[in-house]
């Protein structure tokens, strides 16, 4: 598979509006500012495929990227508390449209930031996708931001908080120094490939 054929597509706000299903679809899930617009941009060595804002809650919209026999699903960040009651509701039922409308997904990078613990949010999101038999893998993002004890700290407190996802691959991710990138599209490439 060839990371530097990529093209935005389209953005959907409901979920009636989303296109059927026709490829496998990577999709990139994680809450509001986890990185997932930096970690785009990275894994397709693009500066601007996926607008990157230092504001929480930028994309409301599923942000459709095609790629090489694949297509590419920006998720919308959750957990975002200046979003109000409405705004909540459409994101919910986007959400819910996205993965009950027998999407083929073939992987979801699950975005979680290193340096804290996993929110209550991220918690709900990693046992829907056990639940619903979903494959997916962690992205542990923004891990530049810690020196070597700190990342150490971090590793065995990770483990402990993600005990029950022992079995679930775990890549540390920074698109500032690039990390996890290559072990990215490998899980990419694999997931597509079954």
């Amino acid at each position: 598979m060839r990371f530097d054929i990529v093209e935005f597509t389209a953005a959907y706000g409901t979920s009636s509006q989303l296109p059927e299903s026709s490829l496998p679809e990577i999709v990139f899930s994680g809450k509001s500012n986890v990185g997932k617009s930096s970690l785009i941009n990275k894994l397709f060595n693009r500066k601007s495929l996926a607008r990157v804002s230092s504001t929480p809650g930028k994309t409301i919209t599923v942000n459709f990227f095609k790629g090489d026999g694949v297509y590419f699903a920006d998720l919308p960040g959750y957990g975002y508390a200046k979003r109000n009651r409405g705004e909540k509701e459409r994101w919910a039922e986007l959400m819910e449209g996205y993965f009950r409308s027998g999407r083929n997904i073939a992987l979801v990078i699950q975005l979680l930031d290193m340096r804290h613990k996993p929110t209550e949010d991220d918690m709900t999101m990693l046992r829907f996708l056990r639940e619903s038999e979903t494959p997916f893998v962690i992205a542990l993002t923004k891990s530049d931001k810690l020196n070597k004890s700190e990342t150490e700290k971090r590793r065995s407190e990770i483990e402990k908080e993600l005990s029950s996802f022992a079995d679930i691959p775990k890549v540390e991710f920074s698109s500032v120094t690039g990390a996890g990138v290559e072990e990215l599209k490998s899980l990419i490439i694999n997931s597509t490939e079954v």
